[in-house]
């Protein structure tokens, strides 16, 4: 079970840490100290469970819980503060538990043993699941303004790399992702999307002509948006298979 510290207390940080590792089988991946730097970090890394102080900086935990409960992969957050005035927050956004500061070690243990037995009940029931009735994500988390933005993968015409991040274009939308453009294709459904070129990938239902173009290569204009994708020379003999011409 993997999980990230949310702290920007280093002392309750370090024993929060300390606990975790005495007292549960919990690998903590990550530590931070401040909101945005979480969201980015989720965008490219999954985690099973978030100790999250409420107090931090950037932005807040509730808010920050309330954007990772849009997730299609929602980690278990335990809010963590030293007011117990949260506690109606917390639980408003389904929190898994909610612990107060200082800490007493034996309602931290008793947090995390009811955290590992919920963790393997939820594997068990979903390794029991069977492909075909297991739920297929058809949505992306996308970042605007700092903003994460869940977005339905139809949505999405194509998307262009520039430099280490990846620019993902919906027809009156433009998102900028901290991955590169590789990274962004894993998380979309090859049934759909096709890496035309080094730079471009491209939602296959939105191509609405296609133009031959210089050394045998093809230029894909889009339906709704004035842009075209082009597809390498490397790439045109797997398009055409996949658009079977």
């Amino acid at each position: 079970m993997k999980a990230i510290i949310v702290e920007d207390e280093v002392l309750a940080q370090e024993e929060l840490s300390y606990l975790i590792k005495a007292h549960s089988t919990i690998q903590i991946e990550a530590t931070f100290d401040d909101g945005l730097d979480v969201l980015r970090y989720l965008q490219t890394h999954e985690v099973d469970a978030i100790f999250l102080d409420i107090s931090i900086p950037s932005l807040d935990g509730v808010l920050l819980a309330q954007n990772i409960s849009k997730f299609a992969h929602k980690p278990y957050i335990v809010f963590i503060t030293a007011y117990k005035e949260h506690a109606a927050q917390a639980f408003e956004i389904e929190a898994f538990d909610y612990i107060l500061k200082p800490y007493h070690e034996s309602r931290i243990v008793t947090m995390l043993q009811k955290l590992e037995s919920h963790f393997k009940r939820d594997k068990q029931e979903q390794t029991q699941t069977t492909p075909s009735a297991s739920r297929v994500s058809h949505s992306i988390n996308l970042i605007k303004d700092e903003r994460i933005i869940v977005t339905d993968i139809n949505d999405i015409y194509y998307a262009a790399a520039q430099e280490k991040v990846t620019q993902v274009f919906t027809r009156k939308e433009e998102f900028t992702m901290p991955m590169n453009i590789r990274e962004l294709c894993t998380r979309l459904p090859e049934e759909y999307f096709f890496r035309c070129h080094r730079s471009y990938c491209v939602n296959l239902s939105k191509i609405r002509e296609i133009v031959p173009w210089f050394n045998n290569t093809y230029i894909l204009r889009l339906s709704d948006l004035d842009f075209e994708v082009p597809v390498s020379r490397s790439k045109v003999k797997e398009f055409r298979s996949l658009m079977r011409f």
